[in-house]
C-alpha cells in the first residue's frame, strides 16, 4: 500500500510542477528540506511525549518495567515507520525536482532567465533587457555570503572489518552491487568577508546504505549479535539497507575566481576546482532486509524490518574533490555498523556527488 501511495504522490508531483513554475529550484528544494526536518521533529516530539507518559505510568505502578520497555519499543517502531513513510514522499518530490533541473524545466536563483515570475527571452528587442536582468541577478547572488545547494550522491558501498585496512576483495559484500544514495540540502557560507577560498558547508541529508551479501547469505539476529548465515535455498537477491538522517559539516576550499566590475567585487562559488573535508553525525531511522528467491516456480520477495542491532547513531568522516558541480565523494563511518558484534564492521562509501546551485 505504501508503494502505491509513493508512486501516486510522485505522479502528482509531476503534474503539479506547473503550479510551481514561478518558484526557483532553490526555493522548492528548501521547502522540501524544511518539510523533512519538520516531519522528523514532529515524530520525535510525539515519541518523547509518549515515553514521558509511559514513565508516569511506571512511576505510579500502573505497569511493570517489562511492560514499559515493550511499550517504548512499540512506539519507537511506529514513529520510525512514520518518518520513513513521510520522508519517502518528500524524496519523490526531490527526485522529480532534480529531473526538472537537469532537463532545464525549472529556473535557478542564479541567472537562468527567470525571477519574480517573469520570463525574459533573449531575442529581438528584449535581448538587451534579458542580458541586463541576468547581470543584475548574478550580482545579487554573488554578493551573498550564504547560498544553498541541493545535494545528490550515489556510488559503491561496503564495509571494512575491525583492524583490516587492506583491500575489499575479501569482503562479505558484493562490491559493484552494493550502493549508497544520499539526498540533501546544504548551505554554503563564505567565512571571510573579502576572501573567497574558505567556506563552511552544512545541511541536512538522508542516507541510504545498501549491502548485498556474497555466498548466498543473509543477516540473522542471534541475541545481541547480527551474523551472516548461509541460506538453505538459492537467493536471487540478498540486500540489507540502513537509512540515516544526518547533519553533514565540511570546510570547503573553493578556487572560483572573483568578479571585479569597477569598484565592486563579486564572489562566486562552484565555478572552478574545489574540495571539502569534514564529517557527519546523525540518527539511524530504519533497517530492512530484502530477500528474493523462487519456490515451486513462484517468485518470492521477502521483506524484514527491524533494527537488526544496528547502531542508533552514526558519525564519520567524509571528503570530496571536484570541479564545479561534480565531485568524487568518499565517506567512512567511525561508528560500527552493529552495536555489540564481536567483530566490528564500519561502512565505507565511494561515489559521485552533485551540488546543484
Amino acid at each position: 500500500m505504501q508503494k502505491i501511495i509513493f508512486y501516486a504522490v510522485a505522479t502528482l508531483c509531476l503534474f503539479a510542477s506547473k503550479t510551481f513554475a514561478q518558484e526557483t529550484f532553490e526555493q522548492r528544494a528548501r521547502v522540501i528540506a524544511e518539510k523533512i526536518e519538520t516531519i522528523t521533529k514532529e515524530e520525535k516530539d510525539a515519541l518523547k511525549a509518549e515515553v514521558e507518559d509511559i514513565n508516569k505510568q511506571l512511576d505510579n505502578d500502573q505497569i511493570t518495567q517489562e511492560q514499559a520497555d515493550a511499550k517504548k519499543e512499540a512506539f519507537a517502531t511506529i514513529r520510525a515507520n512514520n518518518i520513513e513513510t513521510k520522508v519517502s514522499l518528500e524524496e519523490a518530490k526531490l527526485t522529480q525536482l532534480v529531473k526538472e533541473k537537469v532537463e532545464g524545466k525549472v529556473a535557478s536563483d542564479s541567472v537562468e532567465g527567470k525571477q519574480f515570475g517573469i520570463f525574459w527571452k533573449s531575442n529581438g528587442k528584449n535581448s538587451e533587457a534579458y542580458k541586463k536582468k541576468q547581470d543584475s541577478l548574478y550580482e545579487i547572488r554573488s554578493d551573498r555570503r550564504t547560498t544553498s545547494q541541493l545535494v545528490f550522491a550515489s556510488g559503491f558501498n561496503n564495509t571494512i572489518n575491525e583492524g583490516d585496512l587492506g583491500t575489499l576483495n575479501d569482503s562479505d559484500f558484493k562490491f559493484y552491487d552494493s550502493q549508497f544514495y544520499e539526498w540533501g540540502i546544504t548551505f554554503n557560507t563564505r567565512l571571510a568577508k573579502n576572501r573567497n577560498l574558505l567556506h563552511a558547508k552544512y545541511g541536512l541529508s538522508l542516507m541510504y546504505n545498501n549491502l548485498r551479501a556474497t555466498d548466498n547469505r543473509s543477516f540473522v539476529v542471534n541475541g545481541n549479535q547480527t551474523e551472516l548465515d548461509e541460506n538453505s535455498i538459492h537467493l536471487k537477491e540478498s540486500r540489507f539497507r540502513n537509512v540515516y538522517l544526518v547533519l553533514p559539516l565540511h570546510l570547503e576550499f573553493d578556487f572560483s575566481k572573483k568578479k571585479i566590475d569597477g569598484d565592486k567585487v563579486y564572489f562566486r562559488s562552484h565555478e572552478s576546482f574545489r574540495f571539502g573535508i569534514g564529517g557527519y553525525a546523525g540518527a539511524h531511522l530504519k533497517s530492512k532486509q530484502i530477500l528474493r528467491y523462487e519456490i515451486d516456480d513462484r517468485n518470492v520477495k521477502e521483506r524484514t524490518k527491524g533494527d537488526f542491532n544496528a547502531n542508533n547513531f552514526i558519525y564519520g568522516l567524509s571528503a570530496y574533490i571536484g570541479y564545479k558541480q561534480v565531485s568524487l565523494y568518499a565517506k567512512y563511518d567511525l561508528s560500527p555498523l552493529f552495536k555489540d558484534n564481536a567483530m566490528e564492521q564500519n561502512n565505507v562509501s565511494l561515489g559521485l556527488r552533485f551540488d546543484f546551485n
